[in-house]
């Protein structure tokens, strides 16, 4: 029997409760780094990009070589500024919870599954494992008020 919130319809303008937690139940944050990475993590694919500022840092021949690997890193990177509202946000240790406007259809997929991969790369780099970090795909509960 599939889960009651696994997300069966996908509205513009709509706002859900979207949780996920480890596999297992196993923490997903097991230290301060741990979670300063996720919250960078969501503020890079959440808050404008200023592409003109990126380009301008990337063209300064000042600029060192690793900094302009990594702000072409962040020109690529996915932004769903203007696509996902986060509202508010609970990291637990084996699990977290978002409150979150979706303003452009199916959004909220493609960004849940940047931020998951994402990660779950980090995770198993980090702590020198392979395989899932959640237990399943995440779950989003729509909210009507």
């Amino acid at each position: 029997m599939p889960s009651k919130n696994r997300l069966k319809t996908n509205s513009e303008n709509s706002y859900y409760h979207v949780y996920n937690r480890g596999v297992e139940k196993r923490a997903i944050f097991q230290d301060r780094q741990d979670y300063n990475v996720f919250l960078k993590y969501l503020g890079e694919y959440l808050l404008p990009k200023n592409e003109i500022k990126l380009m301008d840092l990337l063209s300064d021949p000042n600029t060192h070589y690793s900094d302009k690997d990594r702000l072409l890193k962040l020109i690529r990177l996915n932004n769903f500024s203007e696509k996902i509202d986060m509202l508010s946000y609970c990291l637990m240790p084996n699990h977290f919870h978002f409150f979150i406007k979706q303003i452009s259809l199916r959004s909220m997929h493609k960004f849940m599954q940047s931020i998951g991969t994402r990660y779950t790369m980090y995770f198993n780099r980090k702590y020198k494992r392979v395989g899932f970090l959640y237990q399943d795909i995440y779950k989003a509960a729509e909210v009507k008020t």
